[in-house]
C-alpha cells in the first residue's frame, strides 16, 4: 500500500484505503482493502501487514467492503467491482483461513448486476446479505447460492448493508434508508418448508408501544396526526384484506404497529383462521379469510388472514374485543376501542383446512416505561370491567329497542285486526317506560360531533370516556377512577334491573293482551 500523504485534492490518487475494519473477535487483527485490488490483513496490531489478495480478483479492482464473519474469527467476505473498468460482473468472495484461500460466492446474482457491499448475519451461521447497483439479495447457504429480496425496495445502488435489533437496514445512493423488518422471519426459513402444506412462524417478541393511530377505519382525505413532537400528514385507505393501509406524505414509515405474525401457505387454502390467545390458552380474538356478511369496507371492523400460497403477513394489533355496540350510535365512534394487551406470554394458532399449529410469543415493555408488571395487570383488570359493563349496557339498549320496535309491529297487526285501542295504548306505555331507561343509558339524539357541544353526555359514553382516561398512560389506576367506576356501574345497574321488571311486568301483561284478543302472527292489510 502507499503510503498516507495530505493530497486529497483529486480523485487522482490511487492506493487509497477503502475498506477497513477490525475483527470483532480477536484484538489487533485487521482487514484492508485498497481501491487499486489489493487486500491486507494484520494480526500483530498493525505492525505488519501480509497481502491476501484473491487471486483471480483482478487487477485494479475497487474493494468495496470487507465483512468479517461475527462467526468464525478467521472468516470474512469482500464485495470488490470493476465497473469503471467497464466490467459489471458481480464479485463477492469468502475466506475461511485468515485471506491464505478465497471463494468467489457470486453466483446467482445477475452478471450485469456489480457489488458494493456483503454483510453476514449475526443471527443465523450462513445467511448473507448483499447490495449491488441495483438491489439487494440474499443468501441462506454461505454464498453458494443468492436470491433477490427486493420485494417493494426501489431499484436503486445499495451501497451499505447494517443489521440492528432484528432489522436489515440499507443505504441507498437515493439517499434514502430502507429497512426490512423483523429478520426472525427469515431465520426459520429453511429449505424444506417449499414441502410443506403450511408453516406458521414464530412472532418475534413486541414492545408494547403507545400509538397516536389508534382509528379503527380508514378515514378518508387527507389527514393530520401529532407524531413524535411535529405533526404528520398521511392519507388512509382499506388494503386487500380490510387492513387499514396508512402512508405518510412527509415522514418516514414505522414497522407495523402490533405483533406481526407470518406463516407460509403451500397452495391457496379454503379458510385460513388466526386465533390469539393467552398463556393459559384463554381465546383473546379469532381472525378469519372468510369474507364477512356485509363485504363493504365499512362492514370490515377486523382485518382477514390472506388464504392465497406464499408467504403471508398479519398483524395483531394487540387489542382485545370492542365493548358489544349499539347499531347506529355515532356517539361512540372516536373513544369505542379495545383494551390494550398487557405484557406477557401469548400464544397464537394457526388453522389450515382443519389443520393447525401453535406458537407463543411475548409482548414486552417500552422500556422507556417505569410500570411493573403488577400495575399493568391492574390497569388491564380495571379495562376489561369497564368493557363488559359498557357491553351489557349496550346489550340492554339493543334489547330494549328490539322490545320496542316488535312493540310498534304488534300495534299494526292489532289495528288490521280490530279497531280495539287496547293494544296501542299497551304498546304506548311500554314504550315509554322503555325510553325513558334508554335515554340514560344513550344519547339518542346524536347525530354528529357537532352535537357534542348541545346534548348531555349519556352513562355509556362516560363509561367509554373512563375507560380513555385509565388507558391514557402506563400506570396503575389511581382510586378516583375506581369510584367512578363504581357510581357508573352502580347506576345503570339501576336502570338495567327497571328494565328487568318491565320484561317481567309490563312486557308479559302486553303478551297477554295481545293472546286475549287472539291476533294471528301475519295479519293481511285490507284492500
Amino acid at each position: 500500500m502507499s503510503p498516507i500523504t495530505k493530497d486529497t485534492s483529486g480523485a487522482e490518487t490511487y492506493g487509497t484505503i477503502f475498506a477497513l475494519v477490525e475483527s470483532p473477535h480477536e484484538q489487533g487483527v485487521f482487514w484492508a482493502g485498497s481501491d487499486d485490488g489489493l487486500v491486507h490483513i494484520s494480526r500483530d496490531n498493525a505492525q505488519s501487514w501480509r497481502n491476501v489478495t484473491p487471486k483471480d480478483l483482478g487487477e485494479w479492482s475497487l474493494i468495496s467492503m470487507i465483512e468479517v464473519s461475527p462467526h468464525d474469527p478467521a472468516a470474512a467476505y469482500l464485495a470488490a467491482t470493476r465497473y469503471k473498468l467497464d466490467d459489471n460482473k458481480p464479485m463477492l468472495y469468502k475466506t475461511t483461513d485468515y485471506g491464505e484461500n478465497w471463494v468467489n460466492i457470486s453466483s446467482g446474482i445477475p452478471e450485469h448486476d456489480y457489488t458494493r457491499v456483503v454483510r453476514a448475519d449475526p443471527g443465523r451461521p450462513g445467511l448473507l446479505y448483499a447490495g449491488t447497483e441495483t438491489g439487494v439479495y440474499v443468501s441462506f447457504d454461505d454464498g453458494v447460492h443468492w436470491e433477490s429480496i427486493q420485494a417493494n425496495l426501489p431499484r436503486v445502488p445499495v451501497y451499505d448493508l447494517a443489521i440492528k435489533a432484528n432489522d436489515l437496514i440499507a443505504a441507498t445512493h437515493g439517499r434514502s434508508f430502507w429497512i426490512l423488518d423483523d429478520l426472525t422471519q427469515v431465520y426459520q426459513i429453511t429449505s424444506g418448508m417449499a414441502e410443506k402444506t403450511f408453516q406458521l412462524l414464530k412472532p418475534h417478541p413486541t414492545h408494547r408501544v403507545r400509538s397516536p393511530f389508534r382509528n379503527r377505519k380508514p378515514t378518508p382525505g387527507k389527514n393530520y396526526r401529532p407524531a413524535l413532537g411535529a405533526d404528520v400528514a398521511y392519507t388512509e385507505v382499506r388494503g386487500t384484506y380490510g387492513e387499514t393501509i396508512r402512508k405518510f406524505l412527509d415522514a418516514g414509515e414505522n414497522p407495523p404497529e402490533g405483533v406481526i405474525v407470518h406463516y407460509y401457505l403451500k397452495e391457496r387454502a379454503q379458510e385460513v383462521t388466526l386465533s390469539v390467545l393467552d398463556s393459559e390458552g384463554q381465546e383473546i380474538k379469532v381472525f378469519s379469510s372468510a369474507m364477512p356478511e356485509d363485504e363493504s369496507a365499512e362492514g370490515m371492523t377486523d382485518p382477514r388472514t390472506p388464504a392465497e400460497p406464499g408467504m403471508s403477513r398479519f398483524v395483531w394489533d394487540m387489542r382485545y374485543p370492542l365493548a358489544h355496540e349499539v347499531p347506529g350510535d355515532k356517539s361512540m365512534e372516536e373513544v369505542l376501542i379495545g383494551p390494550l394487551a398487557k405484557p406477557g406470554t401469548y400464544q397464537v394458532k394457526l388453522r389450515v383446512d382443519g389443520e393447525s399449529q401453535t406458537e407463543t410469543f411475548e409482548i414486552i415493555k417500552d422500556p422507556r416505561v417505569a410500570a411493573e408488571q403488577k400495575e399493568f395487570d391492574a390497569q388491564f383488570q380495571l379495562l376489561i370491567k369497564i368493557r363488559d359493563k359498557l357491553s351489557q349496557t349496550h346489550d340492554a339498549i339493543n334489547r330494549l329497542r328490539g322490545i320496542s320496535e316488535q312493540a310498534v309491529e304488534w300495534t299494526r297487526r292489532a289495528q288490521a285486526h280490530s279497531s280495539d285501542d287496547t293494544v296501542s295504548n299497551a304498546a304506548e306505555t311500554l314504550r315509554e317506560k322503555l325510553s325513558a331507561i334508554e335515554s340514560e343509558l344513550i344519547q339518542v339524539d346524536y347525530k354528529g360531533a357537532r352535537d357534542r357541544l348541545d346534548l348531555p353526555v349519556k352513562l355509556n359514553r362516560k363509561l367509554a370516556e373512563l375507560a380513555s382516561v385509565v388507558a391514557s398512560a402506563d400506570f396503575s389506576p389511581p382510586k378516583q377512577t375506581y369510584e367512578v367506576f363504581d357510581y357508573l356501574a352502580g347506576t345503570i345497574n339501576q336502570h338495567l334491573d327497571n328494565l328487568d321488571k318491565i320484561v317481567e311486568q309490563d312486557l308479559s301483561h302486553f303478551m297477554e293482551i295481545i293472546q286475549e284478543l287472539h291476533i294471528p302472527m301475519i295479519v293481511p292489510s285490507p284492500r
